[in-house]
């Protein structure tokens, strides 16, 4: 046996000499033959996108949702295999539950991602079982808007270790991307599956990390964002679907919803026309390097 995979892909629990687990990364060639999935973190919100390719005609618009909502402020949106994207969700509400059963208020999104990420990590450890092959982006907004008003959790002290800490800074966007490793980390924007090259490259000239990127300015990205990375597969039929999540003062009021149809349409019908004047852009300048020679 050698340690290009002969024999060591055979079981879960089994590294190659150098040291790769090859079910782990099957389970990555399986997310990149997925849809594409985005999320944006804005200043006041974060916007989740998946492009869901049509695969028949008999498919009915809307129905097969690939975005979930987790709990009231949580939104996870996966590219891979759907049924593991399902189950990995149906995770999530559980966890979500149990925190709220245990401290008596909502999940923060880094614990949601923290427990996840575990729970991802176990399926890698035992050959009865395989790495989920799904890609997760996991979005909310922390807010203390649910929980008492004087900031005590459940029946622990008043103060100090396991109390309300004074001065501490609650409450803002969360987004994380969990991959079937387990490995996740916190992101301003985050781009995987078939298109996620491309669309990185596009989350890398947005403004992200000075806090000035608005959230309904974050959904016309993330429409545009999706387009573009659909340009490899252009000959294949999509559907945008989108979500997004706002502070208590937004449109969402801390909520993760679908974004409004009307809105959605706008910024569709923008990332196509920004599609368009590139092509057109494009053509100018290939006309203009015909002229010069």
């Amino acid at each position: 046996m050698t340690s290009i995979g002969t024999g060591y892909d055979l079981s879960n629990s089994v590294f190659s000499p150098d040291g790769r687990n090859f079910q782990v990364e099957y389970a990555v060639k399986a997310v990149e033959n997925g849809g594409t999935a985005i999320g944006i973190r804005c200043n006041d919100g974060v916007v989740l996108a998946v492009e869901k390719i049509i695969t028949s005609k008999l498919l009915k618009p809307g129905a097969n949702k690939r975005i979930a909502t987790v709990d009231r402020h949580v939104g996870i949106v996966s590219a891979g295999l759907v049924p593991d994207g399902r189950h990995f969700v149906s995770r999530a509400r559980d966890e979500a539950s149990s925190w709220r059963g245990t401290y008596k208020g909502p999940i923060p999104t880094a614990a949601l991602a923290n427990r996840l990420g575990g729970y991802v990590q176990a399926y890698t450890l035992y050959s009865s079982v395989r790495p989920f092959g799904v890609t997760a982006i996991v979005g909310g907004w922390d807010t203390e808007a649910e929980l008492p008003v004087d900031g005590q959790v459940g029946n622990g002290p008043k103060s100090g270790s396991g109390g309300k800490i004074e001065g501490a800074k609650a409450g803002g966007p969360g987004l994380y991307m969990i991959e079937p490793s387990g490995l996740y980390w916190g992101y301003y924007g985050a781009a995987t599956g078939k298109g996620r090259q491309a669309a990185k490259a596009e989350l890398e000239k947005l403004d992200l990390t000075s806090g000035n990127l608005s959230l309904l300015d974050g959904v016309k990205e993330a429409a545009r964002i999706i387009y573009v990375s659909h340009e490899d597969s252009k000959d294949k039929d999509f559907e945008l679907e989108m979500t997004w999540i706002s502070s208590v003062d937004g449109p969402t009021k801390g909520r993760h919803e679908e974004v409004p149809k009307e809105l959605l349409e706008e910024a569709e019908k923008a990332a196509k026309r920004s599609l368009e004047g590139d092509d057109e852009e494009e053509e100018d300048k290939g006309q203009g390097e015909q002229m010069e020679e």
